[in-house]
């Protein structure tokens, strides 16, 4: 990724975040390798760990857990979607898209050259 100057902003409905956790590094690089290596999302970043609660099957769980977070376009989310959940070992695991405010003008058009590919 290249840095320079700032350059406006746009509305950026056509970009989202995704973000996904999991309790194992290494499909948390999975994720990440197969969602860039694919061109389906710009950027993954790997945080973590960090501890997570949340209630399953009726009880208070706590895990220590990876999180993705994917910078893409919303025409890639049933794509990214897909390749998470064929990737990922929880029976149901996070996938939560939001839509990006606004995008600096020069990171919006690294996102499209770099998730430029006719399968999503």
């Amino acid at each position: 990724m290249r840095h320079g100057t700032a350059g406006s902003l746009e509305m950026a409905a056509e970009y989202i975040v995704v973000t996904t956790t999991t309790d194992d590094r290494a499909i948390a690089e999975g994720i990440a390798e197969r969602l860039v290596t694919s061109r389906l999302a710009a950027c993954v970043q790997i945080s973590g760990p960090i501890t997570s609660r949340y209630m399953w099957q009726g009880a208070c769980e706590r895990s220590e857990e990876w999180m993705c977070t994917i910078k893409t376009r919303a025409a890639c989310f049933d794509a990214v979607r897909r390749a998470i959940e064929a990737l990922h070992s929880y029976d149901t695991p996070e996938i939560l898209a939001v839509p990006a405010a606004a995008v600096a003008e020069r990171y919006a058009a690294w996102i499209d050259v770099e998730t430029s590919t006719t399968d999503s």
